[in-house]
């Protein structure tokens, strides 16, 4: 049988996705788990710092009864040249399932395509799918109708909002996404969005005009890592893009508010609206584990 790796929301369909995210939230409300694999060890290779998703996947195979060992990129060979398919294929013959969170997504391809254990993507510039199938199951989760609410993202059309265009395209659920001119996702990623899934994803440039009614309202930092020379620049052609109680008036009044983390306050979100009652952040946060446990089952047991 072909090893599945979970590179991007599109390697999954729209079944697999939502059993993933149905057996999250089993897996939260149960807490009554079979540690079903003791002796596995699940393998993390990070180039870019990470607190949520690193102690989350390291909790999720722990709580499985596995073990999980972590890797900077610079305690490797790959710093000092050694291919990338090399390295693949030695450390497949270590560990059962592996973690990378890189820049270059090709990077993440490359890793899979010589591997002979599951690769999952912990971020890369392109996409962040596990942190998006967490964040639906967090809106699933707080009562929220995936096909009947207003969902929105204001900001960066970054890697995250790319994984977001991608779930809404394979779910089937409406998406608009306010951004900064030059600053919206990929044309190329919205184009076959719409092409082959038929999806129904709007860009916008006005954040007042993408937030007016909504029920889910999502946001990510104005500058994600490797971008820090632009700070300025982004600073202010995002400076009308806040995520602030003043917005917020113009959303559904029972509308939840969802950052990935970690958050720059008063700058792409208010501190007093992180803090506040239609925050779901920390229940977000949270729920990576949950989903990642999913994930780690679904992958292993193919």
């Amino acid at each position: 049988m072909k090893r599945r790796h979970f590179i991007r929301i599109w390697d999954l369909k729209k079944e697999e996705a939502l059993g993933l995210i149905n057996r999250a939230l089993e897996l939260k409300r149960n807490k009554n788990w079979e540690r079903k694999f003791i002796g596995k060890i699940l393998g993390l290779i990070f180039e870019k710092p990470s607190t949520r998703t690193r102690i989350s996947f390291e909790s999720a195979m722990i709580k499985w009864g596995g073990s999980s060992i972590f890797l900077s990129s610079k305690d490797l060979q790959l710093s000092r040249g050694e291919p990338i398919k090399d390295t693949a294929r030695v450390i497949s013959r270590y560990i059962d399932i592996l973690v990378l969170r890189t820049y270059k997504q090709e990077t993440i391809e490359e890793f899979a395509k010589y591997s002979s254990i599951p690769v999952i993507n912990g971020l890369s510039d392109r996409f962040h799918p596990c942190q998006v199938l967490s964040d639906i199951m967090t809106v699933i989760e707080k009562g929220k109708d995936l096909y009947k609410d207003k969902i929105v993202w204001i900001g960066d059309g970054n890697n995250v909002a790319q994984s977001w265009i991608e779930a809404s395209a394979l779910l089937g659920f409406k998406l608009v996404l306010a951004c900064p001119k030059g600053f919206e996702p990929e044309e190329e990623l919205l184009k076959e969005a719409k092409e082959i899934y038929k999806a129904q994803i709007e860009i916008v440039n006005n954040p007042e005009e993408a937030i007016k009614g909504a029920e889910v309202i999502n946001t990510d930092v104005w500058t994600s890592m490797g971008q820090e020379e632009e700070s300025e620049k982004r600073r202010f052609a995002f400076k009308n893009f806040q995520v602030n109680n003043e917005l917020l008036k113009l959303a559904d009044p029972s509308a939840i508010v969802l950052h990935c983390l970690p958050a720059h306050r008063d700058e792409e979100i208010t501190e007093e609206v992180l803090e506040g009652h239609q925050s779901v952040v920390w229940d977000q946060a949270e729920n990576k584990m949950w989903l990642h446990m999913a994930l780690i089952e679904f992958l292993l047991e193919r």
